[in-house]
C-alpha cells in the first residue's frame, strides 16, 4: 500500500488493519446473511455522507462502502467542465463500482439555477441526462431549492420550478430516466392558505414524468410525520433518505419563531444527526408505510458525523437498518 493511502487511513481515524486489510471492522457485515429484496435489504447510501474522504480517495471509499455491505450509492458533485466525479473521471467511477458489485440508481445533480426563474443561464438537463444513463442511473434528483434567498420563497418560485422539473422530465423520459426532488425543512413552512411548498411541487408536477425523495429527517424536524405525506401522496415517493435525529435536538424548526432566522444560526443551534437507530425517529414504523409511499429505492444519509470514524459510522446505520427495518 502507497504511504498516500496510509496517510489517508489514518487521517480517517480508521486504523490500517481494520479497515482496509478489512477485517475487524467489516467482518460483521461482510459475512452478513440477511437476504431478502427489499429496498431496507438492498440498502443504499448518499455518498455525500463521505464527502471529505470521497474527494481525498474515491476509490477507497467505494471498496469500503461495499465491503460494509450497501448494495448501491447516490452520487453527487459531479464536475461536468472535467466530466468527473471528486477528480475521478466518469469511466472510471463506472468500473470501480462494477468491480465492487455496486450500482447507482440515483445521482444528485445541482438544479439551482435550472429551478430559479431569475436564472437564464441554466445547467444542462441533457448533460447531466447523458451522466446518468452512463451510470445506469434511474433518477436524476434536484437535492435543493434555490438557495440564494430561502426565507422568501413564494408560491411562484415552487410553482416555476414544478414547471421546469416537469420539462426537465420529459426529456429524461426518453433515456428511461426519472426526474426527482429531495426536501429539507422549508418546504414545509406555510403559506397564508396552509400550502406548504412540497404541496405545491407535488400538485403541479405530472406523477409520470416527477417522483420525490423524502429526507425523513427533515420533515420530521419540520415537526409533520412521514406517513402523513404517504397517506395524502400515496406512490409518489420512490426514494428515501432515513438518517436519524439527535435526542438532545429535537425541536421543530418550521413555525414564526424560526421561519425568518439567518439559515446558518437555525442549522447551528438546533440541528445535529446521529446514526440511523440511535436517535429518536421511529424507523420500525415509518417502514411499515413503504409500500404506499412507492418506495424504490432507500439510502443512509447523515449531514455530519461526529464519531472520529466515518466508517464505523455508515457501518453502525447499516447494521440498525438489517437488524430491525427488514423484518
Amino acid at each position: 500500500m502507497d504511504k498516500s493511502r496510509r496517510d489517508f487511513i489514518k487521517k480517517t481515524g480508521i486504523g490500517l488493519t481494520s479497515a482496509f486489510l478489512g477485517t475487524q471492522l467489516l467482518s460483521a457485515c461482510t459475512n452478513n446473511s440477511n437476504t431478502g429484496d427489499s429496498p431496507f435489504h438492498d440498502i443504499g447510501l448518499q455518498l455525500f455522507t463521505l464527502r471529505d474522504l470521497i474527494n481525498e480517495d474515491p476509490k477507497l471509499v467505494l471498496e469500503t462502502v461495499a465491503r460494509i455491505g450497501y448494495k448501491h450509492v447516490e452520487t453527487y458533485g459531479v464536475d461536468t467542465a472535467e466530466n468527473c466525479f471528486w477528480g475521478l473521471p466518469i469511466a472510471d467511477l463506472k468500473n470501480i463500482l462494477k468491480d465492487n458489485n455496486l450500482k447507482s440508481h440515483s445521482g444528485h445533480y445541482d438544479l439551482s439555477r435550472y429551478l430559479d426563474k431569475k436564472h437564464s443561464d441554466k445547467e444542462s438537463i441533457e448533460r447531466y441526462i447523458e451522466i446518468a444513463h452512463e451510470l445506469g442511473q434511474k433518477y436524476i434528483i434536484a437535492p435543493v431549492t434555490p438557495m440564494d434567498d430561502l426565507n422568501n420563497l413564494s408560491v411562484s418560485d415552487y410553482q416555476y420550478a414544478a414547471e421546469q422539473l416537469n420539462k426537465a422530465g420529459e426529456m429524461s423520459k426518453k433515456a428511461g430516466i426519472k426526474m426527482g426532488y429531495h426536501n429539507h425543512f422549508w418546504e414545509f413552512r406555510n403559506f397564508a392558505n396552509g400550502t406548504k411548498g412540497l404541496d405545491i411541487l407535488i400538485a403541479f408536477t405530472e406523477p409520470e414524468l416527477v417522483d420525490f425523495e423524502l429526507d425523513i429527517f427533515w420533515i420530521e424536524k419540520a415537526g409533520i410525520s412521514a406517513q402523513s405525506y404517504f397517506e395524502k401522496y400515496p406512490g409518489r415517493f420512490s426514494l428515501w433518505h432515513v438518517k436519524d435525529m439527535d435526542k438532545n435536538y429535537t425541536t421543530n424548526i418550521v413555525g414564526d419563531a424560526f421561519d425568518k432566522l439567518p439559515f446558518d444560526s437555525l442549522m447551528q443551534s438546533n440541528v445535529r444527526y446521529t446514526e440511523v437507530g440511535t436517535g429518536t425517529i421511529d424507523y420500525p414504523n415509518i417502514v411499515q408505510s413503504a409500500n404506499q409511499s412507492g418506495l424504490q429505492f432507500a439510502f443512509v444519509e447523515q449531514d455530519d458525523i461526529y464519531i472520529p470514524n466515518k466508517f464505523e459510522s455508515i457501518k453502525k446505520s447499516y447494521e440498525y437498518v438489517q437488524k430491525f427495518l427488514t423484518k
